[in-house]
Parts: C-alpha cells; structure tokens; sequence
C-alpha cells in the first residue's frame, strides 16, 4: 500500500471520545479528521473535528458524499452496521473491514473464532428462549451471566443468574431474540492487551494491562499488570493470534480472563481504540490513537514500549467534578471529553497517573 501522507482527510465512524483522542493524535501527524455519524457536531469527537457529517447509518447519499471527501475510513465504535462499512469499501479503504466486524459485534461469533484458534473461552451455551436458558443452567450450572449477544457493554445488557433467579424474569429483563449464558470463571484477575496490525502484516502489542471493574464499568488500569511472565506471554500470544486470524488493519483490543491456576480465556474483543488503552497517551512511547493513525494509513508501526508503570483512572459521572484538584496534581495527566450533563455511568474523562 502507498502510504496515505499529511494533509489528508481520514474518515472517522463515531463521534465518541475515542474518537475525538484519534483525531487529536492525527492533528499531531498533519492529518484532518471527517467524523460521520447520528450525533451532532457538539459531541465529544465532533468538537475536535475539520468536517463533520451527521447522518443515518444508512443513508447512502450521505455516506457517499463522506467516502468522496476521505482518503481511508477507520472507526471508533465497532457496532457501526457492517452494511455501511461494506458500502463505503466499494467507494474508499474501510480499517477494519465489515469481516471483522461481522466476527466483534457478536459474543457468539467472538467465542467461537477464539475456540476455532484453540483459544480457551469461558464455558457457554446460546440462549434463544426460556427453554434454551433452562438448558443452558442446567448443562453449566450456577452462578452463571447471561449476557445480550449483541450490544452489551459496560455492564449494560447482562443479568446475573443465580440458584434462585426466575429465568423467565431474567430472559424477559435482558430484551433479546439472542443470548450467550457464561458459566462461572474463578479468576484471578482481568487482563486487556492491544496489539496494532499494519497493512503488511507487521503487529506491535502494548504491554499487559490489568484491568479492575466497578459496577460493570472498567475503574482503573495497570500497566504492567501483576501476572507472571508465563500469563503475560501468553496473553500476548493469545491477542497477536487473534489479530493475525481476524486480519485486522488497525487496532483490536482483547480482554482476558486469568484464572487461578494460570490459564488464560478469551473475554471480549474489540476492533478500535479500547478504554484499557488510554494510559498510551502519556506512558507509551505511541498511544494507542496515534498507532491506529499510523496504521490505517500505512505508515510504519511505532515502538508500544512503556514509559514507566502507570495507573489510569476513568472518571464517571459525577467524578469529573473533581477536575479542580486533578488538574491540580503533581503528575495526574487529565483528559475530559467535552461531554455536557454527567449522567451516572457515563464515561466523562480519565486521569493518568505514575503508579
């Protein structure tokens, strides 16, 4: 591939702040940044922004305009319709492609690719109806999570099952034609690597990040993580072998599981910047944004070497109300992402810090 050189517009699909980071790590390399998506320009990515088209998913009038305006396409929320990305691949290069995103926008898919790869997964079973989730319990016991197969995050989209849960209560709650039922993992910790992917194949993985949730919604990030250098390896290995398999341009973040015993399971999997990864921005010799910039646009991998351990902190909420005495501490990196009203549970910022 010919490199695409500064100067040139990259299309971003989403207007969250994954994007709007994205953008600012390709203001730095001389690019432009096109966001396309349902939200205005006061949205976290649209503020930051040279042009901004708000559109429908499907609008094929829209979506044409903004492939003749972008020299490539790139996202920041893996569940854009793969129709879209599909359509815009006839008119411009779209990383990553509606494959790859066909495999991350459903748990089902993530697992079995993963078990296809002989890659360990959490037991589960699809859940399709009360009577399948009576099955599902039955085969792989309790406590177990069910889980949407679409859509979910951030804790949204599961109900806990426990000895005594009505499961025609819970599958009603979760609102779905499709679930996944997890059985019960006793791990040790979570854990996320990200690994970057070039167009000639050549792959960069950050360092192993272990990642600490609170009310389903991830808290704060460690690098390094406090694993083993046998669990670190093979976390690598089992993010570098997915990224390879899926034939990803970009970036793909996969979270683990790290049982008690050592082994390492699949979680989740997602094709774009990952929450897990914004500490890059200060303690990686590249972030995470600048990376898949560098990526899409087949420039040469940069160095994910680690500056010096570091703790990231989300702040939701109300927590961004604290940006008075963050911006005031010796060695707190703050980022607020320009959103208005803090809802609970709405990511506001995040701060970074040395660990």
């Amino acid at each position: 591939m010919t490199m695409i050189p500064p100067g040139s517009v990259i299309g971003m699909l989403g207007a969250g702040q994954l994007g709007r980071m994205t953008a600012l790590a390709a203001a730095r390399l001389g690019y432009k940044v096109h966001v396309f998506a349902p939200e205005g320009m006061d949205s976290s990515c649209g503020q930051v922004v040279a042009s901004h088209t708000q559109a429908g998913w499907h609008d094929r009038r829209a979506l044409s305009r903004f492939a003749d305006d972008v020299a490539v396409v790139t996202l920041e929320w893996e569940n854009v319709p793969t129709e879209t990305v599909e359509f815009l691949s006839r008119h411009v290069a779209v990383h990553p492609g509606a494959a790859v995103l066909a495999v991350a926008q459903e748990r089902l898919a993530e697992k079995n690719f993963a078990n296809g790869l002989g890659l360990g997964t959490a037991p589960f079973r699809a859940v399709d109806s009360v009577a399948a989730l009576k099955q599902a319990v039955a085969e792989l016991g309790v406590p177990a999570i069910l889980k949407s197969n679409r859509m979910g995050y951030d804790g949204k989209g599961q109900v806990r099952i426990a000895a005594d849960t009505d499961l025609a209560a819970a599958w009603a709650a979760l609102g779905t034609d499709m679930a996944v039922l997890e059985g019960f993992v006793d791990f040790a910790c979570e854990v996320s690597v990200i690994v970057a992917r070039g167009h000639d194949g050549q792959m960069a993985a950050y360092p192993v990040v272990e990642n600490r949730h609170k009310d389903g919604i991830l808290d704060t990030s460690t690098v390094p993580a406090n694993v083993s250098d046998d669990v670190a390896a093979e976390a690598t290995r089992t993010a570098l072998a997915l990224t390879e398999a899926l034939g990803v341009i970009g970036l793909l973040a996969v979270e683990m599981f790290v049982t008690r015993d050592g082994r390492v399971l699949v979680n989740e999997m997602a094709p774009r910047p990952h929450n897990s990864g914004h500490w890059t921005i200060e303690f990686a010799e590249t972030s995470q944004f600048e990376q898949l910039v560098r990526a899409v646009c087949g420039l040469p991998l940069g160095s994910t070497r680690l500056r010096a351990p570091c703790v990231m902190t989300n702040l939701i909420g109300s927590d961004a109300d604290n940006w008075p005495a963050l911006v005031a501490e010796p060695g707190a990196r703050l980022h607020l992402y320009g959103k208005g009203e803090a809802k609970a549970g709405r990511k506001m910022g995040h701060v970074t810090r040395p660990a």
